[in-house]
């Protein structure tokens, strides 16, 4: 295969794709969503999650002023929510009312959780560091919601009753059918590559 070299990339989504959450935050009376294609768990003990959000962005006055915020993972069904929270401003409108998105009640924070969510995890900021034209907010997990049946017994989406959102960049989005699914576990890498 032959391969094209670039010393600055503008646009880069070779790392895509990646399950497309929605970020909501409140602050006082001001409340938004946002779409967020860059996100990632970053410790289990304590429970921390990461998103990265532009500094243009009216979601990251809000997370600076909250100190919170939820991140919701909505099933393929609902791309058209998670689109317009991703390609409309927080300042001009209100996402949650033009969208129709529903909410239920945080046990924890005060920023709304996403009523058609799969999963959805409160955060209270951590911490948060400038990355280049991002800051990286750190949450840390003090509340889960998710629906039992979006999950097998490890905890591992059930791709038979969901089916997530999968972003691939430039406003595209992926549906993710389980055509295959392989366990490749240690047992099997031992035996393929490890033993003589």
């Amino acid at each position: 295969m032959k391969r094209k070299r670039e010393n600055k990339p503008s646009n880069f989504y070779q790392f895509y794709p990646t399950i497309a959450a929605v970020v909501a935050v409140r602050s006082g009376n001001k409340t938004n969503a946002m779409a967020v294609a860059w996100h990632v768990g970053l410790s289990f003990d304590p429970p921390l999650f990461g998103i990265l959000v532009a500094l243009k962005r009216y979601t990251h006055d809000l997370i600076m002023e909250a100190k919170e915020f939820s991140v919701n993972f909505l099933p393929y069904e609902k791309i058209n929510i998670i689109a317009g929270c991703g390609r409309t401003g927080g300042k001009q409108l209100d996402k949650f009312k033009t969208f129709n998105i529903k909410t239920e009640k945080p046990v924890k924070i005060s920023s709304p959780v996403l009523k058609d969510a799969y999963a959805s995890y409160e955060c209270k900021l951590k911490d948060h560091y400038r990355v280049g034209d991002h800051t990286l907010f750190v949450g840390e997990i003090v509340q889960v919601h998710y629906s039992p049946r979006a999950f097998d017994k490890n905890g591992i989406p059930n791709l038979k009753n969901i089916i997530p959102a999968l972003y691939l960049g430039a406003d595209r989005y992926l549906k993710a059918k389980p055509v295959e699914i392989n366990i490749i576990g240690r047992d099997k890498v031992e035996e393929l590559f490890l033993k003589k």
